[in-house]
């Protein structure tokens, strides 16, 4: 109340508080049991929402490492401003959208495109923040603030969807004053014309809405559970009720209708293709590229026996002419 966030909640309170004044105590507990009950489970469906979101709050960087006249200072990502030139170390997210400027980028944009596969960007490219460095060092331009990054505008989104309610929990505490005034009026009137004023009691509880504390909370655990139990994350109460009036689904198929994992379909050599691919393979095992071990994958499938690759050297991005790689 204090918060002024005055709800269904009231009434409940209401309800124990006259069934205690009035000696009614089963009638209270009743009420208490139900409210306290859809506490519990509007909690558990929240730490079920929460629990998928977690892992993406808590990526979200900190502190960046500024490149200044005097050298590398580490700052918090509040400080940064357009302009700056910031190095981002191998295993650091990039803490705010900017462009690369020197070395090359390989970065993992799961956490914002849905991609997983790892995508490379090269100088004068763009790149977002919350991106994982996979690769090397490199540096880059900050092109804006860290509140004004796209990975804030993500966090802030699922900070708001945590908070969330489902619409009809919304609809009954926008009209719970006027229900609470009603009920008051009637509560009175109950207990003015029989003469009893432990009517007050009936009236509260009758009114009391449990299938809005009890039932809303139960329908969100059973289908948030049902959800997770499909590996979909319902990030907001609100999303349940909007699928009802849903016609048409958009999906970014990439891990999502597929899986993201690469397969041999063919071989096209005017070789032996087993001997092409045992020699491919053999190399690959020291490579952790997903095509690379995809590669491997398929020549254990067929049963070729593979060599250990020996004096290998992998450069990204270069043509096979500047990769230096034999196998015995």
């Amino acid at each position: 109340m204090r918060r002024g966030d005055i709800g269904l909640d009231l009434i409940a309170a209401l309800s124990m508080s006259a069934a205690l004044w009035f000696g009614e105590y089963f009638a209270g507990a009743i009420v208490a049991v139900m409210y306290a009950g859809g506490q519990f489970l509007e909690s558990f469906a929240q730490r079920r929402a929460e629990s998928g979101m977690s892992e993406l709050l808590s990526r979200a960087p900190r502190r960046a490492v500024r490149i200044t006249a005097t050298g590398l200072s580490e700052v918090p990502i509040a400080a940064l401003l357009p302009g700056d030139r910031l190095l981002v170390r191998k295993g650091d997210v990039v803490p705010v959208d900017g462009k690369v400027i020197a070395g090359h980028a390989l970065l993992n944009e799961a956490a914002l495109t849905g991609e997983s596969l790892p995508v490379r960007r090269g100088s004068g490219e763009l790149i977002m923040s919350g991106s994982s460095n996979l690769g090397d060092a490199f540096e880059m331009i900050a092109s804006g603030s860290a509140s004004e990054s796209t990975y804030a505008g993500i966090v802030r989104m699922v900070s708001q969807a945590r908070s969330s309610k489902a619409p009809i929990s919304r609809l009954a505490d926008r009209f719970s004053l006027a229900f609470l005034a009603m009920t008051l009026v009637i509560a009175g009137l109950a207990a003015w014309l029989s003469g009893d004023p432990a009517r007050i009691v009936a009236v509260l509880v009758v009114a009391t809405p449990c299938p809005l504390i009890l039932a809303v909370p139960v329908a969100l655990v059973a289908g948030m559970s049902k959800a997770a139990r499909a590996g979909v994350l319902v990030k907001g109460a609100h999303v349940l009720e909007v699928l009802a009036t849903v016609s048409v689904v958009v999906f970014d198929k990439t891990g999502t209708l597929t899986t993201g994992e690469p397969a041999v379909v063919s071989i096209e050599t005017d070789r032996d293709a087993d001997e092409l691919l045992r020699l491919a393979a053999s190399v690959d095992q020291a490579s952790a590229h997903v095509i690379g071990q995809t590669i491997v994958e398929e020549a254990k499938r067929r049963g070729l026996k593979l060599a250990k690759p020996v004096q290998l050297a992998e450069v990204p991005e270069k043509a096979s002419r500047d990769m230096s790689m034999s196998a015995r």
